[in-house]
């Protein structure tokens, strides 16, 4: 029987996207991996995205993880990044273990994911040295995300600060506007690419488009937040159309995923490093593309997310790179 988990969210009054894209990202995967996810939130109040608000809100995740922690959640994501960064570099450390403190208090002990945490975590899970980004936040704030992340020890080569103030409007920025958008950053040079470095400004729809025009590694605050959840979890953090980090090529810890088919030779050890992948290095008994493999043991359509996927590549299309 797959087993279910159930993924704690604090998320800001006005947030109206973490409660969409990292469900999302998590069903994609239930499509193709057994385990199962229930989703549970408790909010901190605020509207404006500016300092003292911030502020404010981050007093009140104490609050929030105790909640959580009352529903017996097995993982919290802490989801405002400019939040943690306005409190000082390095502060996502802080918040984890304090958070993560309340709910052993609570008797209900779970690790804790900030999204700050996650995007630095997630940019060095790709060896990225040099990243540009697109934040939704006023100039000041913007300037205060990058020099968190260049604290730590990964350059900001360029950056597009779109100054909106207002959260809910951030929330409502189209996602396809950052297609036109990417083109104003200097990416000349970069490791990866930062679509949002905002929970709340939507980009998951085009991550694998960005990362096409690019033919580099894109990136969100919601789709590092779901690696690092996933890794938490002992997961194979995977998601088709999450982009590379989510490609499932990337383990921090032991995978513990059941057999996508029951008695298939090998799955077992297809969970673990170094175990052979097809030419394009697909992860075996994961989500690979049309022509990554010359055949497969089953193949789905998604119309709603427009991904086409197929399924697990045959011992004869195996390498060991």
């Amino acid at each position: 029987m797959a087993s279910t988990f159930r993924i704690g969210q604090i998320v800001p009054s006005s947030n109206t996207t973490m409660e969409t894209e990292i469900p999302a990202i998590f069903r994609t995967r239930e499509i193709f991996l057994p385990e199962r996810f229930t989703f549970h939130s408790s909010r901190m109040r605020m509207k404006k995205v500016v300092k003292e608000e911030l502020e404010a809100m981050d007093r009140d995740s104490d609050r929030c993880a105790i909640e959580l922690s009352d529903a017996r959640v097995d993982v919290l994501g802490y989801a405002c990044l400019v939040a943690i960064m306005s409190m000082g570099k390095g502060y996502h450390r802080t918040s984890e273990a304090r958070l993560h403190m309340r709910t052993a208090e609570n008797g209900a002990p779970a690790p804790v994911v900030t999204s700050a945490g996650a995007l630095v975590d997630g940019l060095k899970v790709l060896g990225a040295k040099k990243i540009s980004m697109i934040c939704p936040y006023m100039k000041p704030l913007t300037q205060l995300v990058v020099d968190y992340i260049e604290h730590e020890g990964i350059a900001v080569k360029d950056f597009v600060a779109l100054e909106i103030p207002d959260n809910l409007e951030v929330g409502r920025h189209d996602p396809n506007n950052l297609l036109d958008i990417y083109k104003r950053v200097d990416t000349t040079g970069i490791d990866a690419f930062v679509a949002s470095a905002c929970v709340q400004m939507p980009s998951l729809p085009v991550i694998d488009e960005l990362q096409k025009a690019l033919g580099l590694p894109v990136v969100s605050a919601s789709v590092c937040t779901s690696y690092q959840m996933m890794s938490r979890l002992g997961l194979l953090a995977a998601s088709p159309g999450a982009g590379e980090l989510l490609s499932g090529r990337y383990r921090r810890a032991q995978v513990q995923s059941q057999a996508l088919i029951e008695g298939r030779p090998g799955y077992q050890s297809a969970m673990q490093p170094g175990f052979p992948r097809c030419p394009s290095h697909c992860l075996i008994a994961a989500v690979v593309s049309p022509e990554a493999c010359d055949t497969s043991l089953f193949s789905k359509k998604e119309e709603s997310s427009k991904i086409s996927l197929t399924g697990l590549c045959e011992p004869e299309n195996l390498t060991d790179k």
